[in-house]
């Protein structure tokens, strides 16, 4: 622990140092200005992010041969260690340190401000701030310490970025009131006097404890712990970056073919495409039959091409060319986050075949896109070409794919590990499955479809079972959202009684149908969208006043295919009916919620009770410990639920505090 020596203030002159002494005076302070910078920073950053600013903040601050002058901060040097108490530091070596911590001091608190020329209602983007230091494959934090560094990290983290400031100044830095006022205002703070009014007061009555806890290793980000990232979201992001690069080249090239007017020529065009051996038929990759039951990758590229015309070439022809450059009236369309450009290599050949009046052929981009080309038997109908993302895709999201949609009714191609083939009704909970008959070639029998208007009296759904060959024999659930590739339904139940967190199961048990049959209209709001999955989470259960029967909170999360998510947190009041919908209480788009990645969530909403009083209600997951309102009502409550009778339109604002520390805003 450093001693500080007595007081006294710098005699350096007010030109900048050379960069000599500044990089002395960096090198030997390095630590301390480390950490001051990391105190200063917002803690939004997150603290692996938080570290590596600090170090960059401080690097960053050296000068370079045509930095402008600046004047120092006239302020004491505090010694490195106890011998160097007894030790005064040069002039020289002291306007060095005062210089540089001032630049330090600075850069931190510029990460709370943002550009002038930068819109005021939008967040300043990562890529405008210093970029190294960079760790790649790790996470970086300080080492943790007690309840009462980890108080004192709250509070810090509930001010602005000058009162930290000054709170370190004072504390670590050994300042007092005056000169931490002179420095801010030197680093540009807007209200220099006001923050050291705050520090003083966060200082509390034991100053001295204060100082300890702030020279602890939870605040020091030169002694670090390391840990890995998350692995398996690293190594999607991987394939994904991988594929759109893939993609994004294939449509450099056909942006370069279009500028050049060079039209992109039939297969077999005599080589003038770069696309041409991608788009010829001999080409096409195909899957043996039995490959599936052999391999351990589960998804598109263990389907075998089936249907009747696998071996016509000229239909096969007519689907790469549409696909390389669709003629004029071919209609084309594309799940959200989909290039519709040519593949960069042969693709491969799932289906070709007659279906409901029409020729139809998909294709698989080898793990980034399904392709699905249909063009009419007879009249003067138009073809299309529809794309789709599928990267990704699993025993479950590589089960089906849609082959054909007439009206109301569509047809699926089955993935060949489909066991067995049902279907039944999300809004008819207790009634059994019904067989769904499927050809030889794996394509269903047409089955209706969710109505896409406003009614909303049944949800069909495919209730599909895998087989015993891939050792998975489970059940799972997928529906029709107007894309390619149907949605996985999954159900997370509450969490009992002293267990942690539970994990997306399938949704055919009764507790999950039960759920779905009060929120599957709200997929309505989902279609055409490239979602992938969609998942029920209960996360809490509420007795409502006055009666105590219980109401259900759920968090229903739809993934998309791109990796953005969308969250609507539905309130179920007890109901007659066990379809009875449940009322949406907030949406929100691009959000990490109710996911693995966001695994705490508040909701609220007004209710009103059989007497006539309206109340807040409000409920929080497992984490939660205390919910509070503000506004036109305040009140609290212990635990993960809260009920306070309001006016039906009082302005309310609910809070939560989570166990470990930290806090939340309901969703909205």
């Amino acid at each position: 622990m450093p001693i500080h020596p007595p007081r006294q203030r710098s005699t350096g002159s007010s030109e900048r140092p050379g960069v000599q002494q500044a990089e002395s005076a960096l090198v030997e302070h390095y630590p301390r200005l480390v950490r001051l910078a990391y105190l200063v920073l917002p803690p939004s950053l997150g603290r692996h992010r938080r570290v590596l600013a600090a170090h960059a903040v401080v690097q960053r601050a050296l000068p370079g041969v045509r930095s402008a002058p600046e004047a120092p901060a006239l302020s004491r040097i505090p010694a490195q260690t106890r011998g160097a108490a007894h030790r005064p530091a040069p002039d020289s070596a002291r306007s060095a340190y005062a210089w540089m911590r001032l630049r330090v001091l600075r850069a931190a608190l510029a990460h709370e401000r943002r550009p002038r020329w930068w819109p005021g209602q939008l967040p300043v983007p990562a890529a405008l701030r210093p970029s190294l230091p960079a760790v790649w494959g790790l996470r970086l934090c300080p080492r943790a310490g007690g309840a009462g560094e980890l108080a004192l990290d709250q509070a810090l983290s509930a001010v602005p970025g000058a009162v930290r400031a000054a709170f370190a100044l004072r504390l670590l830095e050994d300042l007092d009131a005056p000169e931490a006022q002179s420095l801010l205002t030197g680093a540009g703070a807007s209200d220099p006097a006001g923050a050291v009014r705050a520090a003083m007061l966060l200082e509390g009555a034991d100053r001295a404890e204060a100082g300890e806890l702030l020279r602890s290793g939870e605040f020091d980000p030169c002694v670090l712990q390391t840990r890995p990232g998350d692995l398996l979201r690293r190594r999607h992001r991987m394939r994904a970056v991988a594929a759109v690069a893939a993609l994004c080249v294939v449509a450099g090239g056909l942006v370069a073919l279009t500028e050049q007017g060079t039209p992109a020529p039939a297969p077999g065009g005599g080589g003038r495409s770069a696309f041409a051996p991608a788009l010829d038929p001999a080409k096409l990759l195909r899957t043996a039959a039995d490959e599936w039951a052999d391999t351990s990758r589960i998804d598109f590229t263990a389907w075998p091409a089936r249907g009747d015309r696998t071996d016509d070439r000229a239909l096969l022809s007519r689907a790469l060319r549409a696909w390389g450059r669709a003629p004029g009236g071919t209609a084309v369309s594309a799940t959200p986050g989909t290039l519709a450009v040519p593949p960069a290599q042969p693709p491969q050949l799932l289906y070709a075949g007659e279906v409901d009046g029409a020729a139809v052929v998909l294709f698989h981009d080898r793990g980034v896109r399904v392709v699905r080309y249909a063009e009419p038997r007879a009249g003067s109908g138009a073809p299309a070409v529809d794309f789709a993302r599928t990267d990704g895709a699993d025993v479950t999201t590589g089960a089906a794919l849609v082959v054909s949609r007439n009206g109301d009714r569509a047809r699926f191609l089955m993935a060949p590990w489909i066991s067995r083939t049902t279907t039944r009704d999300l809004l008819a909970p207790d009634s059994p499955a019904r067989t769904l008959e499927v050809n030889a070639d794996g394509v269903t029998a047409a089955v209706p479809r969710p109505s896409p208007g406003g009614r909303c009296d049944s949800w069909p759904v495919l209730q599909l079972r895998s087989s015993e060959r891939i050792v998975e024999n489970h059940a799972f659930l997928l529906t029709d959202l107007g894309d390619l590739a149907p949605v996985h339904l999954t159900f997370t139940p509450g969490p009992a009684v002293r267990a942690g967190a539970r994990q997306p199961r399938e949704a055919t048990s009764t507790p999950a149908l039960l759920a779905w049959a009060r929120t599957a209209c709200s997929l309505t709001a989902l279609r055409g969208s490239g979602v992938r999955a969609v998942n029920n989470w209960n996360f809490a259960q509420q007795r409502l006043p006055e009666s105590g029967t219980p109401a259900q909170w759920l968090c229903t999360r739809a993934d998309t295919w791109q990796g953005p998510g969308r969250v609507l947190i539905q309130f179920l009041p007890p109901s007659s009916s066990p379809t009875g919908p449940g009322t949406v209480v907030g949406d929100e788009r691009d959000t990490a919620q109710c996911s693995r990645f966001g695994q705490h969530v508040l909701a609220g909403t007004r209710w009103r009770a059989p007497s006539g009083d309206w109340y807040v209600l409000a409920a929080g997951s497992r984490a939660v410990s205390r919910i509070e309102a503000t506004g036109a009502v305040r009140d609290s409550a212990a635990g993960r639920t809260l009920a306070v009778r309001a006016p039906r339109d009082a302005p309310v604002e609910l809070t939560a505090r989570l166990r470990e520390g930290g806090s939340l805003t309901a969703v909205r």
